[in-house]
């Protein structure tokens, strides 16, 4: 944007651009100073400068946008009348992009009493277009499972004549579920229970049914902090393959046994050969 900004006001140096170039940026200063040697044709700084006031002008937008809804949020009753705890530690180190210019944590807390943002992927911005999408106590649905339905991220199980059909899950056009789908696919790479979750499913049954279990995890978890005031701690991507192994073997001794037989642990003589 330095760059951008340089040109318009006059500046046509390739050397003295390149060096405004954003730390974050993965081009070295020589790649950028090469695709800013050309000809600075009129017409063309003509549509820059006009991209840019419009740039300018819908961030200003955005900020009276913003400063509406930190009054609306101010303005709603606290729900808890007990002296709330202190706001937990955030996950979060770095500000998100377009994030808005309050913080939007600490108002959210202030009214739900309740730390959304533990609930990994579920950034303050996005807890925020939730509860505009989906109310702040969710009493319309009496259980988690009325709630993930009402999304249409549980297996619609069409049965005729005592046979399944399909198991699909219905389509849905509710900002809601598109929402906790965008948090389910950022969550693939965490090093969380969440993420070991979804890798484990997306090898199984492929990423797209991933992405959908993924987000009906996250939305009773959405659900159970609303409604009963849980705090969500991640035990990891290690507890929770360790918790899975336990069940497969539990699983798989208890299917043993129906059939009369019993499994033992095999030693290192019979490992190796």
């Amino acid at each position: 944007m330095r760059i951008i900004r340089a040109i318009v006001a006059g500046e046509r140096d390739p050397d003295v651009l390149a060096s405004l170039r954003d730390v974050r940026c993965h081009s070295s200063v020589e790649t950028i100073r090469a695709s800013l040697v050309g000809y600075n044709r009129d017409e063309h700084i003509f549509a820059l400068t006009q991209s840019l006031e419009l740039y300018d002008f819908y961030q200003k937008k955005m900020l009276e946008c913003y400063r509406k809804l930190e009054a609306a949020i101010s303005a709603l009753t606290i729900r808890a009348e007990q002296q709330l705890p202190p706001l937990p530690k955030s996950r979060i180190k770095t500000k998100q992009v377009n994030a808005p210019s309050f913080d939007v944590r600490a108002a959210l807390y202030e009214v739900l009493g309740v730390d959304l943002t533990q609930i990994h992927d579920l950034g303050p911005s996005l807890a925020l277009k939730l509860i505009g999408e989906c109310g702040a106590n969710l009493r319309a649905w009496p259980s988690a499972k009325h709630f993930t339905s009402w999304l249409c991220l549980v297996q619609g199980n069409k049965i005729s004549g005592g046979k399944l059909l399909s198991s699909r899950t219905s389509r849905s056009s509710s900002r809601a579920a598109a929402l906790l789908r965008l948090a389910a696919v950022t969550i693939e790479r965490s090093d969380t229970a969440l993420g070991a979750f979804y890798r484990r499913l997306a090898a199984r049954i492929g990423k797209q049914k991933a992405v959908t279990a993924t987000a009906r995890k996250i939305a009773v978890l959405f659900y159970n902090t609303l409604r009963i005031g849980m705090t969500y701690r991640d035990p990891g991507a290690v507890a929770y393959d360790e918790w899975h192994r336990g069940r497969v073997l539990a699983n798989l001794q208890r299917h043993a046994k129906t059939l009369g037989y019993s499994l033992a642990p095999m030693r290192d003589a019979e490992c190796v050969s």
